[in-house]
């Protein structure tokens, strides 16, 4: 009996190290392609073909309407090989968001991009998801699914001129709601609703919002359309929080919701950096304005030029270097082109109607240089926001289907299941296995 014990012990120990080594050989195995200065694009039209989706009359200023051909193509790889290892092992618990405007992917990522930093010194740091796609055409409801997974309707498409309250008709399996309005009721949930109620802290970034949870009243026209001046360029519509009445009838609102000016001041510690920074820059260095109110040229230049200034003190910050993750992305493209239609390959669940946008994502745990072929959306950024910081799916982002950012050029494994009624202890579990496909 002594042996047969010792005998399984030994054995157990075995198992145990094999487990550790398949874990550690995981990022290395990953696949990943190296950085290209030219992204690859498939000319298969008949997984790309896809009926257009027309704007609404509340296309934002400066948008072309889309033209019958407006599609964009996946991009594919030929022979992946695997990218550098991550710097380190672990998991991501302090996420920084940053947005910018209406620009497609050839346009930020391609050899004669505008914007250097970003397609060329950040680039080389992070993981370029190729495939990653808005939701919708205009901007508010690409904001609105990063955070709370609900979808587009006919007024949040035209970008809420008008601060109307949600109409429903109730809701989906998703919680997802039907009907129609800006401003959701109380009930509909976010993840800033999440992270409170799990003791984590959250903060939206507001580039020249003047004062914290800065909204028109109920019913009013929203006077934040357009850069007015120089010093108040912020608009509505690029700052999500505003229109749920969970957070705006909280104390939080005031609280968490605030000027861009406060980030300097939050990094200075591990502690008073939230785990989730959301960053909106104006209507300048966002680049929707082109040119600027101030006389400035815009565009993608001058996000840039903003992000030259913004991105080194996050990276250099001591929560970012423990275990951050930065993302940058695009809410939309501009000319109103659209990618795959939902349900055909190259489509990720909730859709890709806001066209490819691209976009990328820089942490400690991920491989430097690395890009990824797999199909992504906002909905599967709010997923993995979610995944990482051990939070129940909201909306879109609990749909099946539903893959967490990862860099290979393969489908990463996903969970079982992410039903609302499932466990919330196998829910994280199940969202450990796809980290350690990238986050070692």
């Amino acid at each position: 009996m002594k042996r047969w014990r010792e005998y399984h012990s030994v054995n157990r120990a075995w198992r145990r190290s094999g487990l550790l080594l398949v874990a550690a050989l995981m990022p290395l195995l990953a696949g990943c392609e190296p950085m290209s200065p030219t992204p690859a694009a498939s000319t298969d039209s008949a997984t790309t073909a896809t009926a257009l989706q027309s704007l609404d009359p509340g296309q934002e200023e400066g948008e072309a309407v889309p033209s019958p051909s407006a599609t964009d193509q996946p991009a594919t790889a030929e022979a992946p090989q695997p990218a550098a290892a991550p710097k380190r092992t672990g998991m991501p618990d302090h996420i920084f968001v940053v947005n910018l405007e209406n620009k497609g992917f050839d346009t930020t990522w391609g050899a004669t991009s505008p914007a250097p930093y970003l397609s060329g010194a950040l680039r080389g740091q992070g993981v370029l998801l190729e495939n990653y796609y808005g939701i919708a055409h205009n901007s508010l409801p690409n904001y609105l699914a990063q955070i709370s997974g609900q979808p587009p309707n006919a007024a949040t498409k035209r970008d809420c001129h008008t601060y109307t309250p949600f109409t429903g008709s109730g809701t989906d399996a998703q919680g997802r709601m039907q009907g129609e309005g800006c401003v959701y009721p109380a009930e509909v949930p976010t993840i800033a609703g999440q992270l409170s109620a799990a003791g984590k802290t959250w903060k939206g970034y507001m580039e020249d919002m003047t004062s914290p949870c800065q909204h028109p009243t109920l019913g009013a026209t929203d006077s934040h359309m357009k850069a007015s001046s120089s010093s108040d360029q912020y608009a509505t519509r690029h700052n999500p929080f505003v229109y749920f009445q969970s957070i705006t009838s909280s104390p939080d609102c005031a609280k968490n919701v605030v000027s861009l000016a406060a980030l300097p001041q939050d990094l200075a510690s591990v502690s008073t950096t939230p785990n989730l920074s959301y960053i909106t820059p104006n209507l300048c260095h966002d680049g929707h304005d082109h040119p600027c109110v101030d006389g400035s040229a815009g565009g993608l230049a001058s996000s840039d030029q903003w992000l030259a200034q913004q991105v080194p003190p996050i990276l250099d910050s001591q929560a970012f270097k423990q275990d951050g993750m930065l993302v940058i992305t695009f809410d939309e493209t501009d000319g109103g082109t659209v990618g795959p239609p939902e349900g055909t390959t190259g489509s990720p669940p909730g859709g890709t109607a806001g066209g490819r946008t691209g976009a990328l994502v820089i942490s400690p745990f991920s491989a430097a240089g690395g890009t990824s072929l797999q199909p992504y959306n906002h909905y599967s950024l709010l997923a993995s926001i979610e995944d990482f910081l051990g939070l129940p799916r909201l909306g879109t982002a609990s749909e099946p289907g539903v893959t967490p950012l990862a860099p290979t050029s393969t489908s990463a494994p996903k969970p079982a299941s992410h039903e609302r009624g499932r466990p919330r202890r196998n829910r994280v579990r199940s969202a450990f296995v796809i980290r350690h496909v990238w986050f070692a």
